[in-house]
């Protein structure tokens, strides 16, 4: 592959993963605005977060089946035009269940330019690359939420809170463009697999069964939902408790996805000398240890907003070191297969994120609490489901050992 091509590749690859966070950040910002426009409260506003991710989560489940049966291309030209038309819909809204609705629709045409990604990766980059190329992917992916809440925070004040769902919309079109004329196909249409419901959830158990990826799934998409909580709970805390502007919120936002997206691409000096797994649990460790300190500074009420902001930011720089060596070791075993293991992967990590945002507000007494425990915890479960998740995979390597000597002697027999 020509480098010059590799590298178009990739950009285009790492601007459709940067699609959800776009969505995601970029109206975070207005959530006082929307919440005054529609006349409601902010948690209220927080709904259409949570909605977006319940989408995103079983969109994920259904364009998988469909990326591996007709080719990664077709699928993403369907997903972005229905993203398109959600997106304008969101800005016509004038009520907060409209929003949360249409949300929903928009989630699930953006969850394709989330599952192909990780699939087309599978397909086109020899298996030992592919942690290197997901931490290229973040290091576009990330850019998103440095530039998102801070550009969304002045379209707001200039404009107010819908034109952030029509720059959505050109966005999307703009990519749609550059599908169809710059992305190869990365896998033609395979017939062999059937879209009934009985072998599509086959195909689902076949890939759950793995205990490599449901050890590094399971376990990175649960830590991954300390990220959801921030998310949903940052606009509250950063601009109601700690009383900063939309635009201070906006520079805070970057400040912390700058250093995730530092860990992602330091991430491949460290693989030099350390494994995948070794990384994802070192990181899962200190984690834990963050979020607890988070957790006890929050309820005694000894955070400041310096003190919060700079745990957030060790905390969630984590994530930068997580997801690459999680998502490669996930869809490892896996090639005819990897559009619904890609998809099942994501879909996990929207849905504990749905659950993680949702139990946020939910929970919500008007301090940082909420947000740090649900962090902590989703951080220390990743931990402990991963701990389970390697014993289970050194039992069965030393059963497939087993197997293969009494194999051996039976052909010497």
């Amino acid at each position: 592959m020509l480098k010059e091509k590799r590298s178009t590749i990739i950009l285009i690859l790492g601007l459709l993963s940067a699609i959800g966070p776009f969505s995601i950040d970029m109206y975070l910002p207005g959530f006082p605005a929307i919440a005054a426009d529609l006349n409601t409260t902010v948690d209220n506003v927080a709904y259409s977060l949570s909605s977006f991710f319940i989408g995103i989560c079983l969109g994920q489940l259904i364009c998988g089946p469909l990326l591996d049966r007709y080719g990664r291309k077709l699928i993403l030209y369907v997903g972005l035009a229905i993203y398109i038309a959600a997106s304008l819909a969101c800005a016509m809204s004038d009520s907060v269940e409209m929003l949360i609705g249409f949300r929903f629709l928009q989630a699930l045409g953006c969850c394709v330019g989330m599952v192909a990604p990780s699939a087309i990766v599978r397909d086109m980059f020899p298996v030992n690359e592919n942690v290197k190329i997901f931490s290229l992917l973040i290091l576009i992916l990330g850019v998103s939420p440095i530039i998102a809440p801070t550009v969304g925070s002045y379209l707001i004040i200039a404009f107010g809170w819908k034109i952030i769902f029509i720059v959505l919309a050109i966005i999307a079109a703009i990519l749609l463009l550059a599908v169809i004329f710059l992305l190869p196909e990365s896998k033609q249409p395979d017939h062999s697999i059937l879209l009934r419901p009985k072998p599509i959830i086959q195909n689902f158990i076949f890939v759950l069964k793995q205990p490599q990826f449901f050890t590094y799934a399971f376990s990175g998409a649960i830590a991954a939902a300390s990220l959801f909580a921030y998310l949903a709970g940052s606009p509250f805390v950063f601009m109601k408790i700690f009383k900063v502007s939309e635009q201070q919120y906006g520079w805070i936002f970057g400040l912390i996805a700058a250093g995730l997206i530092t860990c992602s691409q330091l991430n491949n000096v460290l693989l030099r000398k350390f494994t995948s797994a070794q990384m994802i649990k070192t990181v899962l460790v200190v984690q834990s240890i963050i979020g607890l300190l988070l957790c006890i500074g929050s309820y005694f009420d000894w955070l400041n907003l310096y003190s919060t902001i700079f745990l957030m930011f060790l905390f969630l720089a984590g994530q930068g070191f997580s997801f690459p060596n999680s998502a490669a070791l996930s869809l490892a075993p896996f090639s005819k297969e990897a559009g619904t293991a890609s998809a099942l992967m994501g879909a996990m990590q929207m849905a504990f994120g749905a659950i993680a945002s949702a139990l946020v507000g939910l929970i919500n007494n008007g301090t940082t609490f909420p947000m740090a425990v649900v962090m902590a915890g989703c951080a220390l479960s990743g931990l402990i489901i991963l701990g389970f998740g390697h014993k289970r995979i050194e039992f069965n390597s030393r059963m497939e050992d087993v197997e293969e000597q009494a194999f051996d002697q039976i052909e010497r027999y």
